[in-house]
Order: C-alpha cells, then structure tokens, then sequence
C-alpha cells in the first residue's frame, strides 16, 4: 500500500493509505468486508496514527519478532488507549534471524501494561519457522515452506510443544474467566470449553474489556497471515454493533447518533489529500446515515453547505466510484472545497458536531525560499496545498528577515514535504539548515499591572485604559483569558479585543521573538472614553500591556526535549553514554535486549543534529536509534543567553 515515490525509495510508510480488502474466513466460509488503513511506523508521521486511530472500529498492532516493543510502538498505544480501540498484537518477522516470540510478549506485557491473551505460539524460530500452535483449538496449522503460505495442514501439536501449550492454554482460561462467568465456571468444575465458547468470551473481552490476543507469523512469507485475517473477523468489533456516537447539536445540547443508515447523516473528515488528476480528496468515517453522489453535507466548523460531487472508495492510490456511501463506511469525497481534518459533515437538517482531532505542536523548523520569481508563487501555493494535507506542518513568514519558515515534527517529516514540493508542484527552491522551534513562557506571578493607551492627535483620538494580571499555568497549560471585570469598568463590547491583543501578543515573546506558551492572563478592571475608546484601541492596550507584564515575569526560554533510545552492542555502551551526557542528555534506564544494550535519555532536540553521524562512527555503525518528542522544559540560563544573542544579534 506504500505507493509515494518517495516511500518507495525509503522503504517506509508516510503516509496512512485505505482500502477495502474481502476474506472467507477458514471456519465458517463467509466472506467477510475489511476497511483497513495501514498507518506509518516512524514518530515523524505521528499524525497519520493519530487521525486514523480516531476513525477506526480496531486495530492490529504489528510488531518486529526480532525488536519487539520500539519506542514509537508506545506513544502509538497510548493514542489507541485515548480513543479506546479495541486491539490484536501481531508478533511479525518470526522467521528472521534472532526473532524470539517470548521475549517479545514480555516487552508487550511489561512496556506496554497490556492485558495479553495468547492465542497461539510459535512452531520453530528464525529459518526454521514452520507455523504456529492454535490455542483454542489445541491444533497445530504447518505451512508448506514452498508455496509463500499457499496452502497448510491442520495438524496435533509436536510432541516437544505438547507441555508448553498446555501451560498458555490454561493462562488463555485464566484471562478469559476474568470477563466470563462461562469460561470461568467450567474451567473451575474441569468441564470441556468448547472452540466456539471460547471466541465468543474472546471477542467480548477484546471488545469491551480491554483484552489483547496476541498471535504471530511471517507476513512476507504468508504464514499465519489467514489465522490473522480470521482473528480480525471473530474478535475486531462491526460497525453495526458500536455503541452510538455522541455529539451535540446547534443548541449545544448532547445527541447521539446510532450506526445506522435510518438515521440522520454525520461523519468526521479526518484526512486531506490533493491526488493528480483528480484535486483535493477529502477522506471522512460515515457514523451514521446514508449519502448518494452529489448529496448536500452541511460543514459544522464553517455553518456551509458543500456538495459532493463524487464518493469514492479507496485503494491506496486507485479510487473505485460509489453511488453511495453508508455508516461504517470510510470513502474519499470529491468537491468538498472548505472542510478541513476534524469538520464534521452532517444532514443540513438535522446537524451534529462530532469530537475533532487534536495534534502536537511542531519542534523544528527550517526557511525555504524559492529560486525564481516564477518559483514564488507555485511554493505559495504548493506550501498551503501540503499544510491543508497535514495539520503538524505549518507556515509562516518572519516578520523581519521577510523569510518563509516551515515547521515540523522532525528532519525527516521536513525532509519529505520539501521533496514533495519539488516533485509533486515543480518548485525549485533553497532549504535552510534545521532550526529548533523554541518557545516561551513566564516564571513569576504578576498580580496587577496597568496599561494605559492615550493616542490625541485632533479628531477622535484612542483610548483604552486595562488593568491585568498573568500567571503561569504550568507545562501543557496552554493560553486562558478569563474576564473578572465587573460593574461595567469596560463595555462587554471592548472586552474580546483585549483578548484578541493578547493573542496577537503571543506569537512573539519578548525574550527572542518564539511563540509564547502555557499563561494564564486575567482582566481585573480598566476604563473607557465615550468617544475615544474603540475595540482597537482596546486590542492596542491588551498587547502592549502583556507585553510590558511578561518583561516583568522573569520570561525563559523553553526547548522540545526529545525521548531518545539507542540500541547498541555492550562494549560500545560507555561510548553512547558519554557521548549522550555531552550532549546535554539525561540518561534513564538502561536494559538488555537478547544480546544488545538498550540507553533510555532524554535529550535536547538542539543537540541531536548530526547524531546519526555521530553514533555510526562511534559503534563502528553497529548501533542505532529511534527519538520523539517528550516535551518542552527551560533551557538553562548560558543556553537561553547564547540563543537570545544569536537571535537578536545583541
């Protein structure tokens, strides 16, 4: 499904492709329709997990047989956990060299909590893996090592895996009595549990109580993909038996929204693409109803109404037209010229706003500038095509040097929306060297400080007098206004544009010119002139005011601190170590990995420029690393000194 130019040549999934797959299951032989959306594994890419996750009914987490729980594998459980998706864990690669299934289940159970019910083991490791044990029905499934998976034997369990089976079958019984009197029952009373008994409780425990059953296989050989494909069918759960979406409705009032097409229309568009010959897709879960072809959808975020000229489903890159689409289903619309990810899309006569999708601020930055005057005004538009596709890209342009800035969640990310804008729009432009996108706050209380704007310069002059006080609100606390005016000290009218002052304020700290973040600014009191006062004099006042209050609040720099893991062999562990303190890191745990180090830090995004350079030449290019952002902390004060002075070349 990986079908950009530039995943190909990378080898790596970029962008979150759909599809829509048919399988017969092996028992029962009905066929059975799969929407699958098959999402990137590097951090880079984060956003395409984090929109996908939102839309999905449940989802299969692929793990390395070899590698086991990565890092990346983690901030992709904790978004599944935020959605509450029902999940299977895949162990993959188990014909690979140095695959271990055990060690890999460990990783799951203890870096990731899960509450595990092994369904199968594996027949045979690395070149000699051969198939896997079924748990449930105590029988062994042996593929032909000739035929890529193309056909299999249902078999006894090899004598030699005769005990072990045993021992996980009783831990399978032991996780399902859990959640079923059933199994628990007539486990305790050594009844016969029969195969059917036992999917059953399974697929209730997956679905509604946070159970995982983990199998394993080769996927590039096909073997154990068919007892994945049949797991996906019995335990992932139907659209048709979701609980209904809750929203609300124009009044603000909660509604809900049974999956079903007898009910009113809504769905999230949660995806933007421009495709060739096409233009611009946009991707969207039906939750409810049914729309034909040409429909009318009413935008919640915008109050417009958009028709959609075409609905097609989605095969990675190839699009098959429908006449209409139904809930459960996930399709890309056509015509759809201002919605955005995260509007809701909903019957003009009955509207509903779903939840929308949040998503992590950008940490690097770098300037682009094009190499022609034609080249201009094809970046303008190639550059808002690319952050219309992608809510973690951003861009803008500085205010002093007149240079466009574009921000993402990394080099790579970067990297590859460049290439695209070169490819894709036929844009020849110059990439600046990798900035890290650094923020502002405040430290101390300021309980009240006052600001006068007083502008006479004949005619109706400006006036605008406000008193306020800032605070911070601590890491991830984000930006609040709160109105303590009373006995009408300012018209209600004057108010917001004191908001609006402050907003605008933030975008550029004191200290180097950085976004500001994570404050809190009340409005105590103020004054008014019946003929001089105007909204914009008040806006004036609210961002000069600010501004003169942070100068006084001990204003630091923050920097992202990224979560950094090196696997490397043991005698090269003094070298990484050392070489990770040098760069400002704080060193976590350390812990073995088969016969490899696994380094935990955290460190500065600042410092890890070049570090894959580094690292190689340091391990002999025996080592290697995953990092991600963990979060933004102060710079210490000779860093912040040395980037203010940079910055502001004083």
């Amino acid at each position: 499904m990986d079908w950009m130019e530039q995943e190909q040549e990378r080898g790596i999934t970029i962008t979150s492709a759909a599809t829509t797959a048919f399988w017969t299951d092996t028992l029962n032989k009905i066929e059975h329709r799969i929407q699958i959306i098959d999402t990137p594994g590097h951090v880079d890419f984060t956003v395409e997990v984090e929109r996908s996750l939102r839309v999905l009914d449940g989802a299969v987490a692929v793990f390395d047989g070899v590698a086991g729980v990565e890092p990346q594998t983690e901030t992709v459980w904790r978004q599944a956990d935020n959605y509450k998706v029902p999940r299977m864990c895949f162990i993959n690669k188990m014909d690979r060299t140095g695959a271990d299934f055990y060690a890999s289940l460990a990783s799951i159970k203890d870096r990731l909590q899960a509450n595990v019910a092994v369904i199968q083991l594996p027949i045979g490791a690395e070149g000699d893996y051969r198939g896997i044990v079924d748990l449930i029905t105590m029988k062994a499934w042996v593929w032909d090592g000739e035929e890529l998976g193309a056909s299999w034997e249902v078999v006894d369990i090899p004598e030699d895996l005769q005990e072990l089976s045993e021992e996980y079958r009783d831990a399978l019984m032991d996780v399902l009595g859990e959640t079923s009197d059933t199994i628990m029952e007539k486990y305790l009373n050594e009844q016969e549990i029969s195969p059917e008994e036992i999917r059953a409780a399974l697929r209730d425990a997956t679905i509604h109580h946070g159970v995982v059953p983990v199998l394993n296989g080769t996927a590039f050989k096909n073997k154990g993909v068919q007892p994945l494909l049949d797991a996906v069918c019995w335990y992932m759960p139907s659209p048709a038996e979701l609980p209904p979406v809750v929203g609300t409705n124009k009044k603000g009032e909660e509604v809900e929204r049974k999956p079903s097409s007898d009910e009113p229309f809504s769905a999230l568009a949660f995806k933007i693409m421009t495709a060739p010959h096409v233009g611009k897709l946009t991707y969207f879960r039906v939750y409810s109803g049914k729309l034909d072809k040409g429909g009318t959808v009413y935008n919640s975020r915008s109050g417009n109404k958009e028709r959609i000229g075409r609905v097609l489903e989605m095969h990675a890159n190839e699009q098959i037209e429908q006449d209409a689409v139904y809930a459960g289903d996930i399709v890309a619309g056509i015509g759809l010229k201002d919605t955005r990810t995260g509007d809701t899309l909903s019957d003009p006569n009955d509207v509903v706003v779903l939840e929308s999708l949040e998503f992590p601020d950008p940490v690097i930055q770098v300037a682009v500038e094009p190499k022609t005057k034609a080249d201009q005004d094809k970046m303008s538009k190639a550059l808002y095509s690319l952050s219309e596709e992608d809510p973690t890209f951003r861009v803008q342009t500085d205010e002093e040097t007149g240079q466009t800035l574009i921000s993402g969640m990394g080099e790579l990310h970067l990297e590859v929306l460049v290439d695209r804008m070169m490819r894709e729009f036929r844009v020849e432009a110059t990439v600046g060297k990798p900035q890290v996108a650094y923020r502002e706050t405040i430290t101390k209380v300021i309980d009240s400080h006052t600001y006068l704007h007083k502008k006479q310069t004949g005619g109706t002059g400006q006036y605008a007098k406000i008193i306020i006080a800032i605070e911070p609100s601590g890491p991830g606390g984000g930006y609040e206004f709160a109105d303590e005016i009373s006995g009408g000290r300012i018209p209600k009218e004057y108010i917001p544009s004191v908001g609006h002052g402050v907003s605008d304020a933030m975008t550029t700290g004191t200290l180097a010119g950085f976004p500001m973040v994570d404050i809190k600014v009340r409005l105590l009191d103020g004054d008014y002139h019946d003929v001089d006062s105007s909204e914009m004099a008040f806006k004036i006042a609210g961002t000069m005011g600010f501004k003169e209050a942070v100068r006084k609040a001990t204003p630091v720099l923050l920097e992202p601190i990224m979560a950094v893991e090196v696997v490397t062999p043991e005698e090269y562990m003094g070298d990484v170590i050392g070489d990770l303190n040098s760069r400002r890191g704080k060193v976590g745990k350390m812990e073995q990995r088969g016969n490899l180090q696994v380094v935990s830090a955290e460190v500065p995004l600042a410092e890890m420029f070049g570090y894959s350079t580094d690292l190689r030449s340091k391990t002999q290019g025996r080592a290697n690393y995953t990092m991600q952002f963990h979060s933004y902390q102060q710079t210490p004060r000779n860093v912040q000194e040395e980037i203010v002075a940079r910055v502001t070349g004083q």
